[in-house]
């Protein structure tokens, strides 16, 4: 049990840092306090209304594990790097498709909710 506390107050410190200091991390926040009560009421059912809040989950943890990426390519390269900047790229494309997934699934939600 003390491995899980642990482990717990690993990722709040992950998460408050990240909140402080990554606008993108703040953006993406926001979106999810907005986004819970939002699909409350735009889904149509409790798996919908899960795929909702997951999808936004999904995009945040993604935000978080870029950041993670790019933390450590400038520790352990400052400089500027063309293989470094393609390891950024790499880490932002999989943000990327965590945002059209999150869109997928909202565009699909109000499709269905609407239709």
């Amino acid at each position: 049990m003390n491995a899980l506390w642990l482990a717990f107050l690993n990722s709040w410190r992950g998460l408050h840092h990240g909140a402080r200091t990554e606008r993108a991390v703040r953006q993406e926040l926001a979106l999810l306090a907005l986004g819970v009560p939002v699909a409350l009421l735009l889904g149509s059912g409790l798996w919908v209304r899960v795929a909702l809040v997951a999808s936004l989950l999904l995009m945040l943890a993604a935000e978080f594990l870029n950041t993670a990426v790019e933390k450590l390519c400038d520790h352990l390269h400052p400089g500027h790097d063309p293989a470094i900047g393609r390891v950024k790229d790499l880490a932002s494309a999989g943000t990327f498709m965590a945002q059209v997934t999150a869109l997928l699934v909202w565009v699909a939600a109000l499709i269905d909710r609407l239709g």
